[in-house]
């Protein structure tokens, strides 16, 4: 039986529409910021191997954790006074790795859970890096951070997550900052459960006109001891009342025996 040539285009095209349609129909693979990696420069793996580190061998509780990139660890240099008055003696722990994204945070936090630190308040700024990398989309880089989130959710259910917008970048208006405003617009709009507080505190950062002093943020991304001091002002009141309303013992104590009824007969005590 021959076929006809229209049949045959006909059987092609169809052929043609099922696989363009399969591959429509198929899930796009997730973005690179929910897909959790490791860092690979020498300097990053050192420090993610002592933060790692400093998990696994704390020493639990741990009441306050800060969790981040660059301007986190900065606590450790910079805002090292600042963290030694204000920090410290919250009993709080620094896990912030230079030049991480949210794909790092994930993989951090997979390695060592802070779920055995048992920490009440966790405070989260994660962002800048996916925003500067040229790779992420604002969606993509609100997808990331949210993934961080409900994993903290997942390993530490009585801590307060304290998320924070992420601070500007760049001496004056740019691109970037325009990206950075759309996570931090999605963010501030997102209806996030009781356990997570929001906290919006770049505007401290920026003059009228839009560009930022360098004598708070010197290299207009990191912070110097006036603007660790200044992000201190910011972040304290509320990880001090996360820490009053999670003071309640973390593990439930024990109902007090109550006394044996009465035998048959005996008197009822009391007055």
């Amino acid at each position: 039986m021959m076929r006809h040539p229209a049949m045959t285009l006909t059987l092609a095209a169809c052929c043609l529409a099922w696989t363009s349609q399969g591959r429509v129909a198929a899930d796009p693979p997730p973005p690179a910021t929910v897909r959790p990696v490791a860092r690979k420069e020498d300097w990053a793996v050192s420090r993610q191997a002592e933060v790692l580190d400093r998990v696994q061998q704390a020493a639990s509780p741990v009441p306050v954790v800060f969790v981040g990139d660059s301007i986190t660890q900065g606590w450790e240099s910079e805002g090292l006074a600042i963290w030694q008055e204000r920090m410290a003696p919250l009993g709080a722990m620094n896990l912030g790795v230079g030049g991480d994204r949210t794909e790092h945070v994930l993989w951090r936090l997979e390695q060592a859970p802070l779920s055995r630190l048992q920490p009440r308040v966790i405070v989260l700024m994660i962002g800048t890096n996916n925003a500067s990398s040229g790779r992420d989309s604002g969606a993509q880089i609100v997808q990331g951070i949210t993934a961080i989130v409900r994993l903290l959710q997942d390993q530490c259910p009585q801590a307060c997550i304290v998320l924070l917008d992420i601070p500007p970048r760049g001496q004056t208006m740019n691109p970037v900052r325009g990206l950075v405003l759309q996570v931090n617009q999605a963010l501030a709009a997102t209806a996030w459960p009781e356990q997570v507080t929001w906290i919006a505190c770049s505007d401290r950062f920026v003059q009228p006109d839009g560009s930022i002093d360098p004598s708070i943020m010197p290299d207009f991304l990191h912070f110097s001891p006036a603007g660790y001091r200044r992000w201190s002002q910011a972040i304290l009141p509320v990880i001090t009342a996360c820490l009053e309303r999670r003071a309640a013992p973390l593990v439930p104590e024990e109902p007090p025996p109550q006394p044996a009824p009465p035998a048959p007969g005996d008197p009822p005590s009391g007055t």
